[in-house]
């Protein structure tokens, strides 16, 4: 947790209405998220806010299709199960109560296969067994360092990083002491599979189609 004070007792009941209200200097719960109107997307990482990018390109838009339409139809009828941004996902360390969680992202596509336990009516609350985040020029480097940590921190089995400016794809993978370990650069002409998903191939050629 950062050493910035909380926000006030009592404002969790209050609705806001516009992003400019919140002060960024503040640690903020999910509780505080949830009370928040505006149309501006954000998401916390330990207590702080990050405002998200604008709406997507419609070419990034078309590679998260894809590629949640693959792993759609690969993952029909099985337990695992995929899901799109916009799309929370809880991030609880000791207590799954509202105000005790302070991480709350929107990966782009996330397959989460223990529905039963971690779906509820406001999204997933622990981590997916795989995130793909797909870059914008929006993204900083310290917002992506604070992703990763977060992910490898929690236990997100895979996370998937995607260039469409550079029509690359990284996979990172847990090992077993809890630390990833990063995949060659796959690019085109080449197929990418998933010890999550055994049996699943993504084709980057029909990924990354102009």
């Amino acid at each position: 947790m950062n050493s910035s004070k909380s926000y006030s007792t009592g404002s969790e009941d209050e609705k806001v209405l516009s992003f400019e209200d919140i002060d960024a200097s503040l640690t903020y719960s999910y509780a505080h998220y949830l009370t928040w109107l505006f149309d501006d997307r954000v998401e916390l990482i330990r207590g702080q806010i990050f405002k998200m990018s604008p709406a997507p390109s419609p070419y990034h838009q078309q590679i998260s299709v894809r590629i949640a339409s693959e792993l759609f139809l690969f993952l029909k009828n099985k337990v695992c199960q995929v899901y799109t941004a916009p799309f929370d996902v809880r991030f609880p360390k000791e207590s799954t109560a509202d105000q005790d969680i302070y991480t709350v992202l929107q990966p782009d596509i996330c397959v989460i296969c223990d529905p039963v336990n971690k779906i509820d009516n406001r999204g997933c609350i622990g981590a997916p067994d795989i995130v793909v985040e797909i870059l914008s020029p929006g993204n900083n480097k310290m917002e992506l360092l604070n992703k990763y940590n977060v992910y490898q921190e929690f236990g997100v089995k895979e996370y998937w990083v995607i260039s469409p400016a550079e029509k690359t794809f990284l996979k990172y993978t847990l090992d077993k002491s809890g630390r990833y370990q990063p995949s060659k650069l796959f690019t085109l002409s080449e197929k990418v599979q998933s010890a999550v998903v055994p049996g699943f191939e993504l084709d980057l050629d029909e990924v990354f189609e102009d």
